[in-house]
C-alpha cells in the first residue's frame, strides 16, 4: 500500500447562498482552497495542476499563487517552475496539531491496538469531503497501510468518514452528503445506501465498517467521538490489507478493543482539545 491511496481530489467549498452572504470574502476563500489543493505526498504543483484541482481559471490561480508566495504560504521553485507549501502554512498546521492534546493521550492506546491487531490505527478529523489523519500508529507487521499524518481519505466511502457521519446531527450529515452527491451523481445511489447502512450499523455494532468500499483490498472499522462537549467529532479507525485482515477478525476481536479505547478518550478528565 502506498501513499497514493490517500489521494482525494481537493473539493471546492460548496456552501448554500454564498453569493448572498455579504460577509463572505471570495478572494480569501479561493486562496485557502488553493492551499488545500496540496495533498499528502505532493511536493510541487504548478499553476496548471492547481487550476485543474481548484476548478479556478488559470489567470486567477496565477494571481493567487503570486500573492501566497509573497506572504510565505507558498515557495516557488525556479528550476521546475512549480510551488511547494511555504513555512507560513507549516506554522498554521503545527499550531493546530499542537492544540490537539487528544493526540498525546490517544497515541499509546492506539499503538497498543495496532500491535495487537497488526494493523494501522489512525485518528482523523473532517475537512470538507475528506478525513485528514492527525495521528497514526502502525504495528511492526511487514504488511500494513502506509498513510501518514496529513493524508486525506474520502468521507463517504471509508470507515473513518462514515463513523464521523454517524456521529454528527442528521442536518450536518445531509449537508455533507448533498455535496458528495454533487461530485458524482452516477455513483450517488450506491454510496448513499452504504452510508445509511453504516449509520444503522453504528447503532447496532457501535462502529462503522468499510470492507472493500474505499479500496477493494482494504478493510477497516471506525468509531467517532467528541473529545469535549462542544468539540467537533474525531474518528479512530483500524484497518489494513483485506487479505491479511478479515471482517470477522475486525468485528469479533478488534471491535471490543476499539470501543474500549474510545470509551477512555471520551472520559472528561482525558480527552479534550488544547
Amino acid at each position: 500500500m502506498t501513499q497514493q491511496l490517500a489521494s482525494s481530489v481537493a473539493t471546492p467549498l460548496m456552501r448554500p447562498n454564498i453569493k448572498e452572504d455579504r460577509h463572505f470574502v471570495t478572494a480569501l476563500a479561493r486562496g485557502l482552497e488553493l492551499l488545500a489543493c496540496f495533498r499528502s505526498g505532493d511536493k510541487l504543483l504548478g499553476n496548471q495542476e492547481l487550476a485543474e484541482r481548484s476548478k479556478l481559471p488559470k489567470s486567477t490561480v496565477s494571481r493567487l499563487t503570486y500573492t501566497l508566495t509573497k506572504l510565505g504560504y507558498l515557495q516557488y521553485d525556479d528550476q521546475v517552475g512549480k510551488y511547494r507549501l511555504g513555512t507560513a502554512t507549516l506554522a498554521l498546521g503545527s499550531a493546530m496539531l499542537s492544540r490537539l492534546d487528544i493526540r498525546q493521550i490517544a497515541r499509546p492506546l492506539m499503538q497498543e491496538l495496532a500491535d495487537f491487531s497488526h494493523t494501522m490505527v489512525s485518528l482523523g478529523m473532517r475537512d470538507r469531503l475528506s478525513m485528514i489523519y492527525v495521528e497514526n500508529c502502525r504495528s511492526q507487521a511487514a504488511l500494513t497501510l502506509r498513510l501518514d499524518v496529513g493524508a486525506r481519505i474520502p468521507v463517504a466511502s471509508t470507515a473513518m468518514g462514515r463513523a464521523y457521519l454517524a456521529e454528527v446531527s442528521s442536518n450536518e450529515r445531509n449537508d455533507i452528503l448533498e455535496r458528495v452527491r454533487d461530485l458524482d451523481e452516477l455513483a450517488w445511489p450506491t454510496l448513499r445506501d452504504r452510508v445509511m447502512r453504516a449509520v444503522d450499523e453504528y447503532r447496532t455494532l457501535g462502529c462503522c465498517t468499510s470492507f472493500g468500499d474505499w479500496q477493494p483490498d482494504v478493510n477497516a472499522i471506525a468509531i467517532a467521538f467528541r473529545p469535549s462537549e462542544n468539540a467537533a467529532p474525531l474518528s479512530i479507525n483500524c484497518g489494513g490489507p483485506a487479505f491479511n485482515l478479515s471482517p470477522e477478525f475486525l468485528l469479533e476481536e478488534v471491535r471490543p478493543r476499539l470501543i474500549e479505547l474510545v470509551a477512555q478518550l471520551r472520559r472528561p478528565s482525558l480527552g479534550h482539545y488544547g
